[in-house]
């Protein structure tokens, strides 16, 4: 069986851009987050930390900073990540140099996941020129490719915004979700979260009838690159995923999630969900339900 991605476009390789970063058209920005764990605090789980203090220090030559956490989250949100409101996250994109008629390149330098969170932000506002760097800086850097000091910014660059109010979906769509063999609750998180053996988020557990796939399986353990079409179809299939079921992907705070989602839109899969606070916000709320083992 041959499996191709759906959108080679949305991917790019380190050789590629190394290429073409003098091509004015193109602009890359770097997304790296850090979260610090606190287990014995449910309510906060983890502290974000900005990755702006390692960006000043090296980058991919002329990248700009985005700063997930504070410039395209809902910060009055109990819940860290939250997205905000359409056309405000659409000004802070155009502000920050976003906009047509750029090839916009994210990458990051602790995983593709905050690539991918800002990848589908922009997706449901209709940017479609925004491609993941495939193993981002750590690849970069293993290939053995120069890095700057510099902090760039962009000028200011506009698009149409179409909005797709269908994908990001709050608690009250998983809970329609649930139980209904149309669709499918798929966990991000590690097994340990899954399983109810850590309790990072307050109550142990997951979604009731969840299905785990970690986002770490989707990429290569050496290098952090996508593994294969085939390969992660493979996952899938074995999960018994296909594509006439609604997936609703869900983590600790819609980040790994969105891993999960753009692999399944590569392998073209349509009916895609992302619970955007996910169990930061379901493990809190006592009146949902919640299941372990």
């Amino acid at each position: 069986m041959t499996v191709n991605w759906k959108y080679p476009e949305y991917i790019v390789q380190c050789e590629w851009l190394k290429e073409n970063l003098t091509n004015k058209n193109i602009r890359v920005f770097d997304c790296t987050t850090y979260l610090h764990y606190t287990d014995d605090h449910p309510s906060k789980p983890y502290d974000v930390e900005s990755g702006f203090l390692d960006y000043k220090k090296s980058h991919i030559p002329g990248a700009s900073f985005i700063d997930l956490q504070k410039q395209l989250s809902d910060n009055n949100s109990d819940f860290s990540f939250t997205l905000p409101k359409f056309n405000l996250l659409a000004e802070t994109f155009k502000n920050l140099g976003i906009g047509m008629p750029y090839h916009i390149i994210l990458y990051s330098r602790n995983g593709m996941q905050w690539s991918s969170r800002v990848w589908w932000m922009l997706y449901v506002l209709g940017f479609r020129q925004a491609s993941i760097l495939d193993g981002g800086l750590i690849e970069w850097e293993r290939l053995g490719f120069l890095t700057e000091n510099i902090v760039n910014k962009f000028e200011y660059a506009d698009f149409d915004v179409k909005p797709n109010d269908n994908v990001f979906v709050s608690k009250d769509e998983v809970l329609l979700g649930m139980g209904k063999k149309s669709c499918v609750l798929l966990n991000a998180l590690t097994k340990d979260l899954h399983m109810g053996e850590n309790p990072r988020y307050g109550r142990r557990g997951r979604i009731p009838g969840s299905m785990n796939i970690p986002f770490h399986k989707l990429v290569e353990k050496q290098t952090g690159k996508f593994k294969t079409p085939f390969e992660l179809m493979k996952i899938f299939q074995e999960k018994g995923i296909t594509d006439n079921l609604e997936i609703i992907n869900y983590c600790g705070g819609g980040i790994a999630a969105t891993l999960d989602a753009f692999v399944l839109l590569q392998l073209g899969f349509n009916n895609l969900k992302i619970y955007d606070n996910s169990m930061s916000e379901w493990a809190m709320d006592q009146n949902l339900p919640i299941e372990v083992g």
